[in-house]
């Protein structure tokens, strides 16, 4: 009996499959990378209006949606699109901006010499209204140009005033603007004015250029702060021009000794420095 008590019962299951439980295909996939892609698309939006000027929107927006037009070169016939036919062997074609020197109409005659006279007025109005902030931008910028250009960077900071754009370039402990006690540059002086010069051609502001000096620890009679600050400046004026600034652009120089120390300390070396400052031209 124990035996036959022994014998376990044999359960057998039934599953029961259904096919239309399976695979229900990759739809929301493709939704969520519609998503991920949307939202990529609004942050990136966020950044570039939180990372852009007004101006560099304008430019933006502009590229996008040109209203000038991006050929300057058409036919010369009267037909559309500025031509009668690409086979047609009498019509010439109008290049620049107006049409062909040969017989021209009255109406689509070519500017010629005016045209470029008004191109030019039109150029040097654009360098002419160029912001500060783009020139102080500019030469920030040049800090990856090369390891001197970084080191020359550390000379200078820069600050927009009613009077203008200041570049302020000031010594630093052991390594001075001029040999001490003269007006001759030392090389990281040069290459200073060499940069100035460059971001300054940017623009056809007027310049000036403003020279200081520490206070002496000793009293003199003839104090040599004054005729030191002048001399300075006027190696910085000099130092522009042989780096290819216009000389008629420069409008003062000026020594101010040291009655403008930027330091609480009078004597600190960074008080020996010069300003170069790109004037406004719309006060």
């Amino acid at each position: 009996m124990s035996a036959a008590n022994d014998v376990r019962p044999i359960i057998i299951k039934k599953k029961k499959i259904i096919a239309a439980d399976g695979h229900h295909g990759g739809a929301w996939k493709v939704a969520y990378a519609d998503f991920v892609t949307a939202m990529m698309a609004f942050f990136l939006l966020m950044w570039l209006l939180n990372a852009t000027t007004e101006k560099q929107r304008k430019g933006i927006a502009d590229y996008f949606n040109p209203n000038v037009p991006l050929s300057r070169v058409s036919g010369g016939g009267e037909g559309a699109f500025g031509g009668d036919s690409v086979f047609t062997e009498e019509t010439l074609p109008q290049t620049g901006t107006g049409a062909t020197e040969v017989n021209p109409t009255e109406e689509s005659q070519a500017s010629g010499e005016e045209g470029d006279r008004d191109g030019a007025a039109l150029e040097e109005s654009l360098t002419q209204s160029v912001d500060l902030t783009d020139i102080e931008q500019a030469l920030m910028a040049m800090s990856g140009e090369s390891m001197s250009a970084s080191e020359a960077l550390r000379h200078i900071v820069t600050k927009v005033t009613d009077e203008g754009l200041i570049v302020e370039v000031f010594d630093i402990e052991g390594v001075p603007l001029f040999e001490p006690g003269t007006d001759r540059p030392t090389r990281i002086m040069t290459e200073i004015t060499a940069m100035l010069a460059r971001v300054f051609d940017l623009a056809a502001n007027p310049v000036a250029v403003n020279g200081h000096t520490a206070s002496e620890p000793v009293v003199r009679a003839n104090n040599p702060v004054w005729r030191l600050s002048a001399d300075r400046a006027a190696a910085g004026h000099r130092l522009l021009v042989e780096a290819g600034l216009e000389e008629q652009r420069l409008q003062r120089v000026s020594g101010f000794a040291d009655r403008k120390p930027s330091e609480g300390n009078p004597m600190s070396i960074r008080n020996n420095r010069l300003e170069f400052i790109l004037l406004r031209t719309d006060i």
